[in-house]
């Protein structure tokens, strides 16, 4: 009835489809000091949940926050992302999409 669900635990970069159902897309990222994700545009509605380390993230043209482990930040549909690890230790967090982005009207 369940469905189980592994994700890797690593302190290399990565970043990894968890789940992509009808329900939701499921990404874990794990990024070490000085990485990041390319810049890109939110292509549903998105929850950032960060279980480790330090994220620096700018939203559309603004100025970059700071934000720590233990908070869950949600961006709006279409919004420019960059999401950076500029601190000293692992960036971990992990990207609920809901609704799945297939399933998002542009």
């Amino acid at each position: 009835m369940e469905k189980k669900y592994d994700f890797k635990m690593q302190d290399e970069k990565i970043i990894e489809v968890i789940v992509d159902d009808e329900n939701l897309m499921l990404n874990h990222i794990v990024l070490p000091k000085d990485t990041g994700l390319p810049e890109h545009y939110s292509n549903s509605n998105v929850y950032l949940v960060i279980i480790r380390g330090t994220m620096t993230i700018k939203l559309n043209d603004g100025d970059g926050k700071t934000y720590h482990q233990g908070t869950i930040l949600n961006i709006p549909f279409q919004t420019k992302m960059n999401i950076q690890n500029h601190s000293e230790e692992i960036l971990e967090f992990f990207v609920v999409k809901a609704p799945n982005p297939r399933d998002m009207v542009k």
